[in-house]
């Protein structure tokens, strides 16, 4: 880095103040200039930290990279992880990681840079509003080449990133990759009804009848937020999560500690969807409230009960967005489910700096043939789109 450009390497976020890092574009509300993303801010990055979720000790040592003056004003940053492992981040690089092992050599240490256990889509070249945009974002991308040689690391890799960063990060040589997920988009729909009228007759009746049989058996369905977020609540929902994660991942990444500190940080940020019967929760799903979207989590349950996923993670989603006026839903990573109700194929991206000559060579290879095989995918996902045909175009957009 050259000029006035001064970048530090901070390890943890308890040494960066909360209104420096939080006047960085999507990480406070009310903004001017940006969208509130919630997985940006300040309480949700330390909570993660301070909870023992995201910290060296699990493979999460921070290595965040800050932009400063010389009083100390916070001009740009970059969210980054020194990693020796590849859980947490569903962006999967394992082949390659294999691929590199089995050729002689050290795929880890690594650097990370996206929001731990999140894959939501969210700024991450981040710059104060009115700074110098392309000059902030391209010494931010250098410093993390820069960081990445210093450790000896294998790669850096910034996740769920917005395409329009991917022009400077290209430049400074990462290579891009793309996925998909699922979101819901809100045509300005008063409505869920007005949301089913939007589909063929066959899906809109198959989803009254799965809403239906979901809610069968006298279950009924609580929103939570804000001051509802007691200590009570969390312990219910962390037990349906312990459940869920230790399936589904062999160890949740969350600790019980999190909640609590999101709930006593951010409650107005957070909406818990509880399925209540017999007077006591049996399942939940957390999602996050951002200035237009919602996120939706995870979810766990200690009954089963046929099609209880599906109305308490994206049905009651859909009704929230629609009633809080928010753009869209993102459901999380994966799944085709989703498509039949009403979730739509949306492309992800990623940039990726490969310091090692010859593997850089075999993934840019790789991701050439992917980004094709993710795009055609897509546009097949896109034909059984549950829309009549007229309204597909609008979701496609």
């Amino acid at each position: 880095m050259t000029g006035e450009i001064k970048i530090r390497v901070e390890t943890s976020f308890a040494n960066i103040a909360k209104d420096e890092w939080n006047s960085l574009s999507g990480a406070a509300k009310g903004q001017p200039g940006s969208i509130y993303n919630p997985f940006l801010s300040h309480a949700y990055l330390s909570s993660l930290e301070e909870s023992g979720s995201a910290v060296a000790e699990t493979g999460w040592l921070g290595q965040h990279l800050l932009i400063e003056d010389d009083t100390g004003r916070i001009s740009g940053g970059l969210i980054s992880y020194l990693k020796n492992h590849s859980q947490g981040e569903y962006v999967f690089d394992h082949g390659w990681a294999d691929a590199f092992s089995r050729a002689g050599g050290h795929y880890y240490p690594k650097l990370q840079s996206s929001v731990p256990f999140t894959p939501a889509t969210g700024p991450r070249l981040l710059i104060r509003p009115g700074e110098d945009r392309d000059s902030t974002q391209a010494a931010l991308a250098a410093g993390l080449t820069e960081l990445t040689r210093r450790h000896g690391a294998s790669s850096a890799h910034i996740t769920f990133l917005p395409e329009d960063e991917l022009p400077t990060l290209e430049a400074a040589g990462f290579l891009h990759r793309t996925d998909q997920q699922f979101h819901f988009s809100n045509a300005g729909y008063g409505c869920h009804d007005d949301f089913l009228e939007t589909l063929a007759s066959r899906k809109r009746k198959a989803l009254k009848k799965e809403r239906r049989a979901a809610l069968e058996h006298g279950i009924t369905i609580d929103w939570l937020t804000g001051g509802d977020l007691t200590e009570r609540i969390w312990d219910q929902f962390f037990t349906f999560y312990m459940d869920t994660g230790s399936r589904k991942w062999g160890r949740p990444y969350l600790t019980r500690k999190f909640y609590s500190l999101i709930g006593e940080r951010m409650p107005d940020d957070i909406l818990l969807v509880m399925a209540k019967r017999n007077g006591r929760y049996i399942a939940g799903a957390i999602n996050f409230i951002g200035g237009d979207a919602l996120y939706g989590r995870h979810w766990g349950a200690i009954e089963d009960h046929p099609f209880l996923h599906f109305e308490v993670c994206y049905h009651q989603a859909i009704d929230f967005a629609i009633s809080k006026g928010l753009a869209r839903v993102e459901a999380g990573a994966q799944g085709e489910h989703k498509l039949a109700r009403g979730y739509m194929p949306m492309t992800t991206h990623s940039a990726h700096y490969i310091s090692h000559l010859g593997l850089r060579r075999a993934v840019a290879d790789y991701l050439v043939r992917e980004r094709h095989e993710v795009e055609e995918i897509g546009e097949i996902l896109g034909e059984h789109s549950p829309f009549r045909k007229g309204e597909r175009q609008q979701h496609d957009d």
